[in-house]
């Protein structure tokens, strides 16, 4: 995609070939293609509609009919914000009183338009040309160009005097090669200016990836993990007046229309007890995980470890709760592949769901290995308990 393309197909040609694309979505491409090449569309028009067409029908998972009349990239599409998590964030950031918001580095807008929409006036600046253009051109189409412009330039030049919020979600893949940047010290714009932020506007939020090692993050800062049905998806820096706790964990469970949000907090620092393996296992939201809340959770159930590192959590009862999976467990075995297997032929177990955590053991290889013959289900945890290689067999909780 260029702007040449982009202005093209928001053109009454291009928005006609937009909806007759919009029709074939999900299809054969090379019959997509001559379809639309025989309905008159000029072949350039009509490959960049077919693009357009093919990632809103993968947008509407992160936000919803809107998807239907964005434009889009590949790799801004990844790394955009799922509606229900921007949203939430805008809310929060109105409750603290921003009215004026710097979205730097706003990509396709994902973000400022929930900020717009929740009545904060967005200033976005965007690095690449087209990512800028069709920025605009998602406000516009939301209906909330008056809320929310967009500039194309530097980031860091921004003058943030201007606004009482910022919102930086820097990126975090190479240009051209689209590979994922790992290192933060390598993120652009710079990981020492993003930090820096803070100091210059007290309510200032950062977006970055859920591998964020807890020792970058800044002094004072509320770091939150986020979750979406057992996914995790993002994490976020909350710093100045938006901090309210250490570590925050929150977990969207998608009920039809409806997404339920749950929030668990505490300091990240606090330990687990450890004990032996009890009849009830939790496997925790890795959200929760990464926020480094098991200890948290831990109290919530009642639980304790079966080894300091390894984050399952053992209990004598199930006790309902949104950040964790619960297994009740009918065996629990040093781990021998011989006997493993016997148990599971006795039982005439055919299929299993293999669970792992501190285990080097491959589950596609163990699958094969157990030559697995029967109608009975059996869930395998492959994990360690007090530093022994150990396998528990059990079964979901509802």
């Amino acid at each position: 995609m260029d702007l040449d393309q982009l202005a093209a197909l928001r053109t009454p040609e291009g928005s006609a070939a937009l909806a007759a694309a919009a029709g074939l979505a999900g299809g054969d491409p090379l019959a997509a293609a001559s379809a639309l090449r025989a309905g008159g569309v000029p072949p350039t028009l009509a490959a960049a509609a077919l693009t357009q067409a093919e990632l809103r029908h993968r947008a509407v998972g992160k936000f919803g009919p809107a998807a239907a009349g964005m434009f889009l990239t590949r790799p801004g599409l990844e790394q955009a914000t799922r509606r229900v998590v921007a949203d939430r964030r805008a809310a929060r950031l109105h409750a603290a009183g921003v009215r004026t918001l710097a979205d730097l580095g706003c990509g396709l807008g994902a973000d400022a338009l929930a900020a717009a929409r929740a009545g904060i006036r967005v200033y976005g600046v965007e690095a690449d040309p087209v990512t800028a253009a069709m920025a605009a051109a998602n406000a516009a189409a939301a209906g909330l160009a008056d809320l929310f412009t967009v500039e194309c330039g530097d980031a860091t030049a921004f003058d943030v005097s201007r606004v009482d919020g910022v919102f930086c979600d820097p990126a975090r893949r190479t240009t051209g090669t689209g590979r994922r940047i790992f290192d933060p010290r390598a993120y652009s714009p710079p990981w020492d200016f993003v930090t820096g932020l803070a100091e210059r506007v007290p309510r200032t939020v950062v977006k970055v990836a859920p591998g964020l090692d807890h020792a970058l993050i800044p002094a004072g800062a509320e770091a939150e993990w986020v979750g979406v049905d057992g996914d995790l998806v993002e994490a976020a820096l909350w710093c100045g007046e938006l901090a309210e706790v250490p570590r925050r964990a929150t977990l969207y469970r998608q009920r039809g229309a409806e997404a339920h949000r749950h929030q668990l907090t505490g300091s990240g620092a606090d330990e687990a007890a450890v004990g032996p393996p009890r009849r009830y296992l939790y496997d925790p939201d890795p959200a929760v995980v990464r926020a480094h809340l098991v200890a948290e959770l831990a109290v919530e159930l009642d639980a304790t470890l079966g080894d300091p590192s390894i984050a399952y959590l053992y209990a004598d009862r199930p006790t309902r709760t949104p950040y964790a999976r619960c297994l009740e467990i009918t065996d629990v075995l040093p781990f021998s592949l011989k006997r493993l297997r016997a148990l599971l032929r006795d039982r005439r177990v055919g299929r299993v769901e293999i669970l792992k955590r501190g285990s080097a053991l491959t589950p596609e290889q163990l699958r094969r290995d157990l030559r697995l013959a029967g109608d009975a289900a059996a869930s395998l945890v492959l994990t360690r308990v007090g530093g022994a290689p150990t396998v528990l067999v059990g079964r979901p909780v509802d």
